[in-house]
């Protein structure tokens, strides 16, 4: 069963005139690809999915799927507080050719661990596709190491993202998987951390840096996998500047204004800054310029 590896785009979603922009999709597809990401993960917490309707995240799997034209998979997220708009999602996901789906806890209403794991069981029963399970502190309770285990040991739970941001999560969730000796690929959520993860055994990660500087992200995966670790280091602590920038305004603002730099159209947010908000934000999207501005240079000096 298909298992995702590597650098993983969690894809921005672009709007114009509060709707999707497809072209912009269509070339943010086509970039991320000649910049040899290796999946795409659509409907995403960096993408604004929440602002989304049902129609809107099927057509974004559509045209997403579409342009990509089976060159990397894409797996799209479903997650929803009701396991049966989960398990719909799925089934438009499998229907248009999607590789997988990423399912995160139900959010909103405080939620225990029973009732996140049944969420999970109900989806995993009712679809077949792979399922990457969704651990985003952030936003939604976050997945204990014991349900992470139980959910491992199902046919279909073939990895899982994790977004915490936590090298002593995502060691004590890995030892639990290796104890029962399953198979569980693990990417991590946050850029920040992706080379430490990879040298205690994560599989890749799936970040929204991954769409604005796929070059370096990776560069880092690359210079792992042939062990030039002093690379991978160095090019680990290049982005950390402009990560802290990035997480300084309302999110996902700062990534979509990064990916902004980097050409493409992303338009406002969906969730209306005030006056005062869009004044600080132009400090920051002056100093996030102004932090890319070398990276980018670097990376047309190595063309």
């Amino acid at each position: 069963m298909f298992k995702p590896e590597g650098i993983y785009v969690a894809m921005m979603t672009p709007f114009e005139d509060g709707s999707i922009n497809e072209a912009v999709v269509r070339q943010m597809v086509d970039f991320f690809i000649e910049k040899g990401v290796h999946g795409i993960f659509p409907i995403s917490s960096v993408g604004e999915f929440i602002h989304l309707d049902f129609e809107e995240k099927v057509f974004l799997m559509q045209i997403v799927h579409g342009q990509a034209r089976g060159r990397v998979p894409v797996t799209p997220g479903i997650a929803s507080t009701r396991p049966r708009d989960c398990i719909r999602l799925a089934q438009k996901a499998q229907e248009i050719g999607c590789e997988a789906v990423v399912v995160a806890p139900p959010y909103y209403y405080p939620l225990s661990q029973d009732n996140m794991e049944r969420h999970f069981e109900m989806v995993s029963d009712a679809i077949d596709l792979p399922i990457i399970l969704y651990n985003i502190p952030l936003f939604a309770p976050p997945i204990s190491y014991d349900v992470v285990k139980r959910l491992s040991r199902r046919k279909n739970v073939v990895a899982m993202k994790d977004s915490s941001g936590s090298m002593v999560d995502l060691l004590h969730y890995m030892d639990k998987i290796r104890l029962i000796g399953e198979d569980l690929s693990f990417l991590i959520g946050r850029e920040d951390i992706l080379f430490p993860s990879l040298m205690v055994g994560a599989k890749g990660c799936m970040t929204a840096t991954a769409g604005i500087l796929p070059e370096v992200m990776v560069g880092i995966y690359n210079a792992w996998r042939e062990g030039d670790y002093d690379k991978a280091r160095e090019l680990q602590f290049s982005i950390l500047l402009l990560i802290r920038a990035m997480f300084s305004v309302p999110f996902p603002l700062g990534f979509k204004t990064a990916l902004e730099v980097r050409g493409f159209k992303m338009g406002p947010p969906q969730q209306p800054l005030s006056e005062a908000e869009y004044f600080r934000f132009a400090g920051t999207k002056s100093r996030i310029e102004k932090i890319m501005s070398p990276i980018l240079d670097s990376l047309d000096q190595k063309r």
